[in-house]
């Protein structure tokens, strides 16, 4: 169960998340759109693997942080009540979900770093960004 709201909690940053829209020059109309969207993860691959500030890692650190905070806010709770393993998985549990949730609302839009080393890997690869949305 928890294994499903995390894919879906990441799945739906994904989704959410702008992307470059490319102009149709040359290398555009030769590629075609598949080579186009190939070259778009590749190189935002690269930019999350340079560590730059993406609307996805925000959404990550908020529930890594949001799991942490619960844990030890449940695992006080429940220790008053005699059981703070218990308390700790449920808190950790509760705050991963918020802090994700929190970290999706609070900027959906890439850092500008990130943009622009998305826009010149592509520009390297004979593409034209000519905005994100």
């Amino acid at each position: 169960m928890r294994r499903v709201s995390w894919i879906a909690l990441l799945l739906l940053s994904a989704c959410a998340a702008p992307r470059p829209v490319l102009y149709p020059n040359a290398t555009m109309q030769m590629s075609g759109q598949g080579a186009a969207d190939a070259a778009v993860a590749e190189c935002r691959r690269r930019a999350d693997a340079s560590n730059l500030d993406s609307s996805q890692g925000r959404v990550v650190k908020g529930a890594a942080g949001g799991a942490v905070a619960g844990a030890l806010i449940g695992a006080a709770v429940g220790s008053v009540s005699g059981n703070a393993g218990k308390g700790a998985q449920y808190g950790a549990a509760g705050g991963a979900a918020q802090g994700g949730v929190h970290g999706l609302f609070r900027g959906k839009d890439p850092g500008p770093v990130y943009k622009a080393y998305v826009n010149r890997c592509l520009s390297e690869s004979g593409y034209e960004v000519i905005g994100w949305q």
